[in-house]
C-alpha cells in the first residue's frame, strides 16, 4: 500500500437491523464516527428503523416530506395549532394532563409571537391562551379583560414552521426553563413543559407542518434539581403526634372542621397515601379489624385541577391510580394505631352518600385549600416559633415522605415500599426494530468505492 493510498482508504460503517446488515462508506473515520453517533442517538430516542436500508424513522419521514412539493405542505399559525392540538388531546387526557399541556404550550407561545412595543403583558397573553385552548371556548367570545391579548395572539402568532429558526428555538428553550419573572423554573416543571412541547411537535410532524423535530438538535438546559426528599421536612414520632393532635383543635368545636381531618392526615403518615388518594378513600376500601393490622385497598384518585380542565366542571377529577391500569387496585397494610383512628372516625362522622370516609362540613369532597389551611393552623399550634418558620412538615405531602422513609429505615424491601406507595417504574418499549449491532471498520484498498 502506498502512502497516498493509506491517506485515502475508506471507512465503512455497518449496522444490523432485524437481522439484515446495512452499511455505508465514508472517506474519513471522523465522518463514519459522526454517522454512527446519529444512528446511536436515534436508537436512544426509541425510534423504529426500516429493515430494508437501516434508516431511522425520523430520516425516512423527513426524506418523504422533503420530496413533496412546497405548496403541498400546510401552514398554520402557532396559536391555531395550539387550539387544534388541545382539541385532539382533550378527550383522552386527564384534567391534570390537560392543564400541564396548556402550561407547556403557554410558555412556548411567549416566544412564538411577534415582539414589539405594543405587545400586551405576558401575563395577559398567558391567560388568553389558557382560555383559548379549552375546546368548550372555541365558539365563544373571549372575556373582556382578555380580548386584546386574544386578538393579538390570533394576528401576531408566528407560523409553526418558525420553530425551525435557531433564534426562535433558543427563546423557546428559555421560556421552558424559566418563569415569567426570570427566575429558573423547578426542574420537574421544565421537564414537564418540554415533554408537552415534544408531543405537540410530533403531532405537527404528522400534520406535515414540520419536516423534523427541531428539539432533537437543541441541547437541554441543565437545571440543578434533585428528586431526593429534603430530610429537613420529615417529622419524628413526637412531632407527628403533636401535629395530629393539633389538627383536632383547628376550627370551632361545634363545626369540627379539624377533627374531621385527623384521620385524613393519619393515612398519609401511617400508609403513605397521596392527598388525592385519601380524598377518595371509601369505607368499602378499608379492612379494620378489632385488633391487629388492617388493610387499605386503593382503587381511584381524585386529583385537583382547575374547573375549566375537567369534564364535570368540578375541581376534582376522578381517575384511576397513578401509573396503573384503570381497574387496578393497590392494597396497603396499615398498623393498629391507624386502624383505631379510622374506626373512631367512622363512629363519629360516618361516611358520605357514596361511602367516602373524608368530607368537608357540607359532606362534599375535601378541597386542597381546606386541608392546606387546616395543616397551616395545626403547625402553629403544635410547633415552637423556630420550627414554624422552617420547612419541617411544611406540606401535608411531607407526611407521605415521612412514612416512606420510616418504612425504608425499618428494613422494608425497596420493591415492597415502591408497591405500597404506587411508584411503579414503567419501562419504555421500542416502537419498531432496533439496531442489533453497530460498528465501524476499515476497508482494504480498492473496496467500498
Amino acid at each position: 500500500m502506498t502512502k497516498a493510498q493509506s491517506k485515502t482508504r475508506p471507512y465503512q460503517l455497518r449496522w444490523i437491523v432485524g437481522g439484515k446488515v446495512s452499511s455505508k462508506t465514508f472517506a474519513t473515520v471522523a465522518l463514519a464516527g459522526s454517522r454512527r453517533s446519529e444512528l446511536w442517538l436515534a436508537m436512544r430516542r426509541c425510534e423504529a428503523f426500516r429493515i430494508k436500508d437501516g434508516l431511522p424513522e425520523s430520516e425516512v419521514r423527513a426524506a418523504a416530506q422533503a420530496s413533496e412539493p412546497a405548496d403541498a405542505r400546510e401552514e398554520l399559525s402557532w396559536f391555531m395549532f395550539c387550539r387544534q392540538y388541545m382539541a385532539m388531546r382533550w378527550p383522552t387526557a386527564a384534567a391534570t394532563t390537560r392543564e400541564g399541556i396548556a402550561d407547556g404550550l403557554t410558555a412556548v407561545t411567549l416566544a412564538m409571537v411577534e415582539q414589539d412595543k405594543q405587545m400586551p403583558e405576558v401575563e395577559e397573553l398567558r391567560l388568553a391562551l389558557r382560555w383559548a385552548v379549552v375546546p368548550a371556548n372555541a365558539e365563544l367570545e373571549p372575556p373582556a379583560e382578555l380580548e386584546d391579548a386574544h386578538q393579538w395572539l390570533s394576528k401576531k402568532s408566528l407560523l409553526v414552521s418558525a420553530l425551525g429558526d435557531p433564534k426562535i428555538l433558543r427563546d423557546v428553550q428559555y421560556r421552558l426553563s424559566f418563569k415569567l419573572d426570570g427566575t429558573p423554573a423547578a426542574g420537574e416543571t421544565s421537564r414537564r413543559r418540554r415533554r408537552a412541547l415534544n408531543t405537540a411537535v410530533e403531532y405537527a410532524i404528522e400534520r406535515k407542518l414540520l419536516v423534523e423535530n427541531p428539539l432533537s438538535t437543541l441541547k437541554k438546559v441543565k437545571i440543578s434539581s434533585s428528586d431526593r426528599v429534603d430530610p429537613r421536612v420529615l417529622v419524628n414520632k413526637t412531632q407527628a403526634a403533636q401535629l395530629l393532635a393539633a389538627v383536632s383543635y383547628v376550627g370551632t368545636w361545634d363545626r369540627k372542621k379539624g377533627r374531621r381531618l385527623v384521620a385524613f392526615y393519619a393515612v398519609m403518615y401511617f400508609a403513605a397515601l397521596r392527598p388525592s388518594e385519601a380524598v377518595g378513600l371509601r369505607k368499602s376500601d378499608c379492612y379494620l379489624p378489632q385488633k391487629g393490622w388492617g388493610t387499605l385497598t386503593l382503587r381511584d384518585t381524585h386529583p385537583v385541577s382547575g374547573k375549566q380542565w375537567t369534564d364535570s366542571g368540578e375541581r376534582h377529577d376522578k381517575r384511576g391510580l397513578k401509573s396503573r391500569e384503570a381497574k387496578d387496585d393497590r392494597p396497603v397494610p396499615i398498623p393498629p394505631p391507624l386502624v383505631a383512628m379510622l374506626r373512631t372516625h367512622l363512629k363519629e362522622f360516618g361516611t358520605a352518600a357514596d361511602g367516602r370516609l373524608f368530607t368537608n362540613e357540607r359532606l362534599g369532597l375535601v378541597g386542597s385549600s381546606t386541608y392546606w389551611r387546616v395543616w397551616k393552623d395545626a403547625r402553629e399550634y403544635a410547633l415552637p416559633p423556630d420550627l414554624q418558620t422552617s420547612i419541617l412538615g411544611g406540606r401535608p405531602y411531607d407526611l407521605r415522605h415521612t412514612c416512606i422513609t420510616t418504612w425504608l429505615n425499618a428494613g422494608v424491601p425497596v420493591a415492597e415500599v415502591a408497591r405500597r406507595v404506587g411508584n411503579r417504574r414503567l419501562n419504555r418499549s421500542w416502537t419498531g426494530p432496533r439496531i442489533d449491532h453497530l460498528a465501524v471498520r476499515v476497508l482494504p484498498p480498492g473496496r467500498g468505492r
